[in-house]
């Protein structure tokens, strides 16, 4: 046990004593300071002393400014994105947009506030702060890019342990990066870019968009089942390959050529396409493009994960020959595709295959380029090896299994009706798009008179088609010569020899 004696502690007069002794001196030593030393010297004495003994912060903060000079700091809106899934009700201010035919509304915030965040138990603290700017600052519009002035100043502060900074650095930004990109894909609206009139704009090559509102997907599209799963597979394993195109040194890219008779769906092929990958669809028309340079303009000013279109490539543009005289510069029509003429334009074959597989093919990255042509044997055989043209897919005509899907999207009819098996006849029999079926069971909301008239249309269809075929048989044509001997393959034939997966 201890004894405390009170008679060992000191007196009230003793503690009064002394604290009167230490007063007086630190007194007589300020007086002395302030007679003898220069007050810029004692500043700088106490700041010494300040700096050495005062408490060391244990926190770090990371200051992420909207802009990098005059251009967007995309670490910003990753931050802005994500924070805004994260908003708590007793936040009082926020503003709210809503573009034309956007999907929903953007929320930003209106004023300085504060989030918290954990993140592998660590605990972060965000804090949006914005700052009037004395003189407005110039920056490019995003939509527009256009220069304009801003007079705010806006900034995130990400506060955390500072024992912690590793973790963050390395973990938890590219966390929000990837989450940032993920709920923007979410709610992306898929556009469709198209070559402006390049004379409203000085001459410049520049593309105009739109939001794409083709309802085209996968599930509505009258394709065979397993070659619309085969074309799904290869776009999966096209996007989650990154990595692997980095490592075998290829552009990380995918062409496809469609190719088949008119109204077979290649065009809603292309829109299914877009809608399942959310990526925006580019439609080069090249008859606007009048030198190589222009194709390279146009390269560098589309975006990442984007599909571009060039249609009907056999009849386009005239390409010129590979192949011309050197003394008079004429060109040679000695195959497909090739000039029969010369011309003005500086646009050639060599700078588009430049374009899909050389050194400006890697320009981008998840880029899908697409070709359609309704006769593929008039393509200069340099546009369909692989790595410009990695999958063939031949669209044909309609079959019974296509039929039975478009009579479900457009009927609602999942049984058995009593038009079926006619129509199934006479769609083995002959050559029908789903094109022309599609139109006709749009023409009644009642689904018998609709497929009524499909048999009708089917009827006139086969008579006109054997009447024509009698007629050039006693010409001595064979009607197989006419279309190139293209039987019917199934919605989408893709031959063994045409597939590269």
């Amino acid at each position: 046990m201890v004894v405390i004696s009170f008679s060992s502690m000191p007196s009230a007069s003793s503690i009064f004593s002394t604290y009167a002794s230490i007063s007086a001196f630190i007194m007589l030593v300020q007086t002395i300071l302030n007679q003898f030393v220069p007050r810029q010297i004692q500043n700088h004495i106490l700041n010494i002393i300040h700096y050495y003994f005062k408490p060391k912060p244990n926190k770090s903060t990371i200051i992420i400014e909207e802009r990098d000079g005059m251009s967007t700091n995309e670490l910003f809106n990753a931050a802005e994105t994500y924070l805004c899934t994260k908003i708590r009700p007793n936040i009082e201010r926020l503003k709210i947009s809503k573009r034309h035919k956007d999907t929903g509304v953007t929320i930003k915030f209106a004023q300085c506030e504060r989030i918290a965040d954990t993140f592998e138990d660590v605990n972060l603290e965000w804090r949006f702060m914005f700052e009037e700017r004395k003189k407005s600052s110039k920056r490019i519009d995003e939509d527009t890019d256009d220069i304009v002035l801003d007079s705010e100043k806006r900034y995130f502060e990400l506060c955390f342990e500072k024992n912690c900074k590793e973790k963050v650095l390395d973990s938890y930004i590219p966390y929000l990066i990837e989450r940032a990109q993920t709920i923007r894909a979410e709610k992306k609206v898929v556009k469709l870019h198209t070559l402006a009139c390049a004379s409203n704009y000085g001459g410049s090559v520049v593309w105009d968009s739109i939001n794409l509102e083709h309802p085209s997907t996968f599930e509505t599209l009258a394709m065979d089942a397993e070659k619309k799963k085969g074309i799904i597979d290869d776009l999966d394993r096209f996007v989650r390959r990154k990595d692997f195109y980095r490592k075998v040194g290829r552009a990380w890219k995918r062409g496809y050529l469609l190719y088949g008779p008119p109204g077979t769906g290649k065009s809603s092929l292309i829109a299914a396409m877009a809608n399942y990958l959310k990526f925006d669809i580019y439609d080069l028309e090249l008859t606007n493009v009048r030198r190589d340079s222009d194709l390279r303009k146009l390269l560098l000013r589309t975006a990442n994960r984007s599909i571009l279109v060039i249609e009907d490539i056999d009849c386009s543009v005239d390409l010129p020959d590979r192949r011309k005289s050197s003394k008079t510069g004429k060109d040679f029509a000695d195959g497909p595709g090739h000039c029969h003429h010369p011309r003005d334009q500086q646009f050639t074959l060599s700078g588009l295959l430049n374009f899909i597989d050389g050194l400006w093919s890697s320009c981008g990255d998840e880029r899908i380029i697409i070709f359609t042509t309704n006769n593929k044997e008039k393509l200069d055989p340099a546009l369909l090896r692989p790595g410009r043209m990695d999958m063939h897919i031949h669209m044909s005509y309609l079959t019974v299994e296509g039929f039975k899907l478009l009579t479900s999207t457009y009927l609602n009819i999942t049984g058995h009706h009593r038009c079926f098996g006619e129509i199934e006849e006479l769609i083995e029999g002959m050559k029908v798009s789903p094109a022309e079926v599609a139109e006709e069971l749009m023409q009644s909301d009642d689904a018998d008179t609709s497929l009524e008239g499909l048999v009708d249309f089917l009827k006139c269809k086969k008579s006109l088609v054997e009447s024509n075929s009698l007629s050039l048989k006693g010409k001595g044509i064979d009607s197989e010569d006419l279309d190139g001997g293209e039987k019917g393959k199934g919605v989408v034939g893709c031959d063994e020899s045409d597939v590269e997966v």
